[in-house]
């Protein structure tokens, strides 16, 4: 690969990172918001090495050129030219081309600055299955509040483990992106979870029923109650709200956690 197309990769994709992580919220779509100091730190380390190798590139091209203009001047003195004395010639294939292949590694540093691929949605979300929340044995006494917010995980642990029965009859609220499901009729409120990075996603959802289906990807905050069916406090319980009211909010700016819905009002 030759070496101006070395620095452009450098500097391109340094300032992709710097531009994904420190000018926007961009990088908050594919990993967790720890890991936004090392993609930082990374755009510059790429940015400042793209820019000494440019400067180094241009020292060594003014030494070549010095030392050409010096050998022209030596070579008009020469004597007895012959073909012993005639300079080395270099003998095999050129390999100072650039496979083209190389020109590739252009498109996802170009991606970072003009098109950066969109968060993980519904997409991802409807052809994976649930995530398994853990067990639980002991339940602290719910809050009095109503609606009551509540994340998906705790939501799904209460409905299916918790043998009080408190969520019974609560009005509860939760919030998430809108997963289309075959069949109609309903569709899954879900929240997308991360570890690391978005290649370790995993779902959490919660079927709702309601007069309407929002559009696919839609971020909502629900209210409702439990959808009654097998037993409350077992796994046979369904993991479902009738929902009473479902309105529209923003994405939050970091989507990839299973959070308690922003207050109403």
């Amino acid at each position: 690969m030759r070496r101006p197309l070395q620095v452009t990769l450098l500097v391109l994709s340094g300032l992709g990172l710097l531009h994904a992580s420190l000018f926007t919220d961009l990088c908050l779509r594919y990993v967790k918001p720890g890991m936004r100091p090392l993609l930082i730190a990374s755009g510059f380390v790429l940015l400042v090495l793209g820019i000494v190798e440019a400067a180094a590139r241009e020292g060594r091209d003014g030494r070549k050129g010095h030392g050409r203009h010096e050998g022209h001047t030596h070579g008009a003195h020469a004597h007895g030219a012959g073909p012993h004395n005639e300079p080395e010639q270099h003998h095999g294939h050129d390999h100072s081309a650039v496979p083209r292949v190389a020109w590739l590694l252009l498109l996802p540093a170009l991606s970072l600055l003009f098109y950066a691929p969109p968060a993980l949605g519904a997409y991802t979300a409807a052809r994976q299955p649930a995530k398994v929340v853990a067990e639980q044995d002991d339940f602290d006494p719910l809050p009095k509040t109503s609606p009551l917010p509540i994340t998906l995980t705790d939501f799904t642990t209460r409905v299916q483990q918790d043998r009080s029965l408190a969520i019974k009859a609560r009005t509860v609220e939760m919030s998430g992106l809108v997963t289309p499901v075959p069949g109609g009729g309903s569709w899954d409120l879900t929240r997308i979870i991360i570890s690391c990075c978005a290649a370790d996603a995993q779902s959490v959802k919660v079927r709702i029923y309601s007069d309407s289906i929002p559009a696919a990807n839609t971020w909502v905050s629900v209210t409702g109650n439990w959808h009654p069916g097998g037993k409350l406090g077992t796994q046979s319980a369904p993991v479902a709200l009738d929902a009473q009211t479902v309105k529209k909010i923003q994405r939050p700016s970091n989507g990839y956690q299973d959070a308690l819905p922003f207050p109403s009002g």
